[in-house]
């Protein structure tokens, strides 16, 4: 699986975070997010993920600038990604990410990982993008 070093930008960040396994939480954390945040501003999809302490997830939008409005249940913040990411990038459906985000976490453990919170950008809009041609940016922390 191809892959590079790169930094990730400092964006702001509204988004809901869930506790438990991710098959159980990813999904529900994303029907939330798109019910329940404003469309204004919004300029990405990320979600956070991390396994230490506990498996948390995180799913929300990136603005332009913060909403008026955060509503009841979801947080914002100014996320600065913290340091280097090994970056993967994965074309097509959605629903390949769980099986190629094991490929990616096996390919990771050769590289130095540091604790932090990966990322996974999601890079076009799926309701104006053909679904092959959907673009996500997996990015482990790495030393």
């Amino acid at each position: 699986m191809k892959h590079q070093r790169t930094k990730f930008p400092n964006v702001l960040y509204v988004f809901t975070e869930k506790v438990g396994p991710f098959m159980e939480t990813a999904q529900k954390a994303w029907e939330e997010a798109h019910r329940d945040l404003p469309k204004e501003n919004k300029t990405g999809a990320m979600a956070l993920y991390r396994f230490k302490p506990e498996m948390t997830y995180r799913a929300g939008f990136i603005y332009s600038e913060k909403p008026s409005r955060i509503p009841k249940g979801f947080r914002y913040e100014k996320f600065d990604g913290g340091g280097d990411f090994e970056c993967f990038e994965v074309v097509g459906s959605y629903d390949q990410l769980p099986r190629a985000s094991g490929d990616v976490w096996a390919a990771a453990q050769t590289l130095s990982l540091r604790d932090g919170w990966a990322i996974e950008n999601y890079l076009n809009d799926p309701d104006t993008t053909p679904e092959a041609h959907l673009v996500t940016h997996i990015l482990v922390p790495v030393k």
